[in-house]
């Protein structure tokens, strides 16, 4: 649920807007990588109920599309959908921002059980790797020393042989790593904190209207807390509670 914010893709944004694709007023077209549980391909998970929640009462109806994170944003880019899910606020440049997020990462550090704790303060300490295009060097405090890494197959490896410190990720993520450990409980998963995560539109007049109703809409649903439900249902950690809970102030 990360950037990887390249050149060739960043200039996709200039694109006239007679590139685009022309969706009916009555759809919002949404791509998202598949993340378990959020937003499965089959049109299930807590980010797809969220969003269904969202516009469905406004009439418009989601159309999604199941790509890797990296397409999704090229597709917005394009005009081949209105937005992307899961994006770090201003991951993007020239992407629209709405004020709102939708749910929030519990970015998580995985390390051996012998390993000390690390803090947000002493992180930048310690050598870390995760998956390239995460960019958490831009989101996480005075990180230094880092590795970016193609795929999460070899995380644990990484761990044993003591070439990293400590694999960042998303809590979902790390758990799904723990999984393929022979004994998982040479491992531990410390908490490191919260980011909001974002639908990124097209910076164009029907991106930005449907971030408008994206915005109505969530001021409504949070203050009815008409969303909880939806996290209890998922076993996700409520996204709106304390510092989570107002939305941005600004674009």
């Amino acid at each position: 649920m990360r950037s990887w914010i390249v050149a060739v893709l960043v200039g996709c944004m200039l694109l006239p807007a007679a590139w685009a694709e022309s969706f009916p007023a009555n759809e919002i077209h949404l791509a998202s990588e598949v993340w378990p549980e959020h937003t499965e391909a089959d049109g299930s998970g807590l980010g797809w109920d969220i969003l269904r929640l969202v516009y469905e009462p406004e009439g418009i109806q989601l159309k999604i599309r199941s790509v890797p994170y990296t397409r999704s944003i090229g597709l917005v880019q394009r005009g081949e959908a209105d937005a992307w899910v899961g994006s770090y606020r201003g991951e993007v440049e020239n992407a629209w921002y709405p004020r709102w997020h939708y749910d929030a990462d519990q970015v998580s550090a995985l390390a051996l059980k012998t390993s000390p704790v690390p803090t947000l303060e002493n992180l930048g300490q310690y050598r870390l790797a995760w998956i390239r295009g995460y960019d958490y060097q831009d989101y996480l405090p005075n990180l230094k020393l880092y590795k970016e890494i193609q795929r999460r197959s070899g995380i644990l490896s990484m761990l044993d042989l003591g070439h990293v410190d400590f694999y960042i990720d998303a809590r979902t993520e790390v758990d799904d790593v723990l999984e393929s450990a022979a004994d998982p409980s040479r491992y531990q998963v410390i908490p490191l904190t919260r980011l909001p995560l974002y639908l990124g539109f097209a910076n164009t007049e029907r991106g930005r209207h449907l971030a408008e109703v994206f915005d109505r809409r969530m001021s409504a649903l949070v203050a009815s807390g008409e969303l909880r439900p939806l996290f209890v249902r998922w076993k996700q950690p409520y996204a709106f509670d304390k510092e989570l809970e107002k939305p941005h102030v600004a674009h």
